[in-house]
């Protein structure tokens, strides 16, 4: 059996879209010692690849970090699997807000340094003293409050098509960077609450406790992020303060929460959430493009980097 997905994308998805069943996608993470990552990420592989899961799963020391693509007939020994491991028994594991089989088209488990990258050392701060986790509820009824500041985790590719309402989004590329970029932004708000949010929850594990060792008082995170928050507020019929899409990472590009387009075409400015990767592979630039731009462009975030694909299939 390989550990290692052997097929090209373009057969790969030729192979999903002919699958006859449905698929769930979930994701889960977990911050848990692991003493040989290797051999859990070879053990994982094997068995993930006999129930025909696809994903991206990231494992290091310091724990796993899992986006998944699994056939419903197949979930039942998943999870049977899964919580027979002590590093992961009971995880709490979030359903996609909109299920498709188009979410992952391989099955891919890499060994990190860190699940997410965040610059920080360990030594210099306590990781496991985080902010304290508030349900999806309590959540919704703080984030109007003027006494409070609610803080935008994720990236701006992120935020720009979703976001809470009065959320603080920082103009940052990476989660790294958003750190001592948001520490100095609110430096006069040491003493205000902090509403944290991500997608899942995984960065605001690191953001909270980064930000309590900087002095801030009272800091929350939403437990199971924006992924959570969702389901709940669909169940309780509640009306989202979440607007626009939520950005999830894997062929989808994102789930929609709200009708709310939020979002502008990088080349003209019209309304638009629709994310795509630039066609010129060395750009390979994220960008939100219309669907006339993206029909005039042909895939291309601009026209240099339409004529120097082109150059470059000539040249060939």
């Amino acid at each position: 059996m390989f550990l290692h997905n052997r097929v090209n994308k373009k057969e790969l998805r030729k192979k999903v879209a002919a699958e006859s069943f449905r698929r769930v996608t979930i994701s889960f993470y977990r911050y848990v010692h692991i003493d040989k990552p290797e051999e859990l990420r070879n053990s994982l592989f094997a068995y993930w690849q006999s129930l025909n899961i696809l994903g991206r799963i990231y494992i290091a020391h310091e724990g796993v970090n899992a986006q998944m693509s699994v056939p419903e007939h197949n979930v039942a020994l998943f999870f049977e699997h899964l919580y027979k491991n002590p590093l992961f028994k009971d995880v709490p594991v979030k359903q996609a807000v909109e299920n498709s089989n188009q979410s992952f088209f391989a099955l891919i488990i890499k060994v990190k340094k860190q699940i997410v990258a965040d610059g920080l050392k360990d030594d210099v701060y306590d990781p496991a003293d985080t902010g304290q986790r508030l349900d999806a509820l309590t959540f919704h009824k703080m984030v109007n409050d003027p006494e409070v500041t609610v803080v935008d985790m994720r990236n701006r590719y992120e935020s720009e098509v979703g976001h809470f309402e009065n959320a603080i989004c920082p103009d940052v590329k990476t989660f790294r960077e958003s750190l001592p970029k948001v520490v100095k932004q609110l430096e006069d708000k040491k003493d205000k609450s902090l509403l944290l949010y991500c997608t899942g929850g995984i960065r605001c594990e690191k953001a909270s406790a980064w930000f309590k060792h900087n002095g801030f008082k009272k800091v929350y995170q939403l437990d199971g992020g924006i992924i959570q928050y969702a389901h709940e507020m669909k169940a309780l019929g509640m009306k989202s303060k979440f607007i626009g899409k939520n950005f999830v990472f894997d062929e989808r590009m994102g789930e929609r929460i709200t009708a709310d387009v939020i979002g502008k075409c990088h080349s003209c400015g019209t309304a638009s959430d629709h994310h795509v990767n630039c066609a010129n592979l060395p750009c390979h630039t994220l960008i939100i493009q219309c669907e006339k731009c993206a029909g005039e462009a042909k895939g291309y975030c601009s026209e240099k980097c339409r004529n120097e694909a082109t150059s470059a299939s000539a040249a060939c």
